[in-house]
């Protein structure tokens, strides 16, 4: 009997939920809940504080930069065109190092390189500025294929170091949740990613079934299966496809899986699927521990929403609406998003933590979270009860809040700013003299997250988000004395 690889649905007017499945797989038992646990992020303070340098070195030395690299896992190199800087760098704790070109030299080379990539000879695979050689290297199998290059692109031979390779580089791609996949017939989508590839719905495919990526490439293969009874599977994916923490809200933008906390009845969720494309939907959990007949036969222990969905969703995921906790895999259900969202969706969910449970024994699996983005962390943000919410882009600043708070006795002024994995922002306190704001505190981390305080006497304050690299959303909390 062919394998129908869609959304599950319910017979209009019956009341009765249609399958549109695979064949009976043999069902897993069933076996308690456990929620894996990722590993808790601890940066290397030594690393830390060499990136922290590197980011104060590359303000101070202003068009002089050379670039900046670690020696021997911590001592920090800092190069400059100026040999009057090499004091000023041996001060702030770095190795100087003089240099023919500055980094913003070399990186309008690269620039020019990518401006003539498309004229690019075949032989010509890759560019690169090395700062520690003070070059553009371009690696070629023929070097006079990379002279031509270099030459057509009008950059200074000088800058420029050709290193002959035979490699050829393959395009590499990521799994994200929510997107589309393909079986040999038919298309589902991923729920989460997982080590070595990604979790969805059993009725996708059974044990050896092939797939394919939304771009059409090899992917991988369905390691474990289970429906009716369960519907759940697993895909171990080939080297191309790299598993993300991230889930797409279908905008540009993603959610960050951060864990698999189980949601009470009543949270908001919202799902993400590769047929309705448009956005997430959402809405609230309404039960769990529900029964779906279908007409393979039964799944029990699901998750019911009053979420709608569409054939070829299945598979996809249900995560927390904030938060990032991963909660099920899309099963089946009824209504349609074709209409938009109304009264009478019904989308039902397989669980993932008993999925997390299975393929933890099955080669030590586990959901890919973002292990390094904190939020509150270590409960440093506790005591502060004030939540402000905003977007920055690269380069710029928000201010929290606008006016500023005024506090008219001294004590500890302290903020946690909380932002996405891959951007890089910095967390200012500023105090108002007269009709000017100064800074008197900062925080630099180089990773999203910041936490500060400050002893501060009475007056009128504020804080300053700063966008060193990278744009999106963040949240800062604050106290006041």
């Amino acid at each position: 009997m062919a394998r129908k690889h869609v959304l599950l649905g319910i017979t209009a007017g019956t009341g009765l939920v249609a399958a549109l499945t695979a064949p009976a797989l043999a069902s897993q038992t069933r076996s308690p809940v456990q929620h894996p646990q990722a590993a808790p992020f601890a940066p290397d303070p030594a690393v830390m504080h060499a990136a922290r340098l590197q980011k104060q070195m590359r303000t101070t030395l202003g068009g002089t930069f050379g670039g900046a690299w670690v020696t021997d896992g911590a001592n920090l190199v800092v190069a400059t065109t100026d040999a009057s800087a090499v004091a000023t760098i041996k001060k702030a704790g770095a190795r100087p190092k003089v240099v023919r070109y500055a980094e913003r030299t070399l990186d309008a080379v690269q620039t020019k390189l990518n401006q003539h990539s498309a004229s690019a000879p075949k032989p010509v695979t890759s560019w690169y500025v090395d700062v520690q050689r003070n070059t553009v290297v371009i690696k070629a199998s023929s070097a006079a294929a990379a002279k031509r290059f270099a030459t057509a692109s009008g950059v200074d031979a000088g800058t420029v170091t050709i290193v002959r390779s035979t490699a050829r580089p393959r395009p590499l791609h990521d799994l994200v949740g929510g997107e589309r996949y393909w079986t040999s017939k038919y298309g589902c989508s991923i729920a989460f990613s997982v080590t070595g590839g990604f979790i969805s719905a059993g009725h996708c495919g059974g044990v050896g079934e092939k797939t394919r990526g939304s771009n059409q490439v090899d992917q991988g293969t369905f390691k474990g299966s289970s429906f009716p009874g369960d519907d759940y599977a697993w895909i171990d994916t080939n080297a191309q496809w790299t598993p993300t923490p991230k889930l797409t809200r279908w905008d540009g933008s993603y959610e960050t899986v951060q864990g698999a906390t189980e949601a009470p009845i009543g949270a908001a969720v919202c799902r993400s699927g590769g047929t309705t494309n448009t956005k997430l939907w959402c809405g609230k959990i309404q039960e769990r521990n529900a029964s779906v007949k279908y007409e393979q036969g039964t799944v029990s222990g699901l998750i019911r929403t009053d979420i709608c969905a569409d054939p070829g969703d299945s598979g996809g995921a249900l995560i927390t609406q904030t938060g990032g906790q991963a909660q099920g895999i899309t099963s089946g259900g009824s209504g349609s998003c074709k209409d938009g969202q109304g009264e009478g969706d019904e989308v039902f969910f397989q669980p993932v933590d008993e999925v997390l449970q299975l393929i933890a024994r099955d080669g030590g699996r586990k959901l890919v979270t973002a292990n390094g983005h904190r939020s509150d962390a270590d409960g440093a943000c506790d005591g502060n009860q004030t939540k402000a919410s905003g977007n920055v882009t690269s380069g710029s600043s928000a201010h929290e809040p606008d006016g500023g708070f005024t506090t008219t006795a001294s004590g500890p002024l302290s903020a946690c700013l909380d932002a996405f994995d891959g951007v890089d922002f910095d967390l200012y306190l500023e105090k108002k003299d007269g009709s000017t704001w100064t800074t008197v505190a900062g925080s630099t981390d180089p990773e999203p997250n910041e936490t500060l305080t400050f002893e501060g006497a009475p007056g009128t304050y504020r804080w300053r988000v700063h966008a060193y690299d990278g744009s999106g959303a963040f949240t800062l909390r604050y106290g006041t004395a």
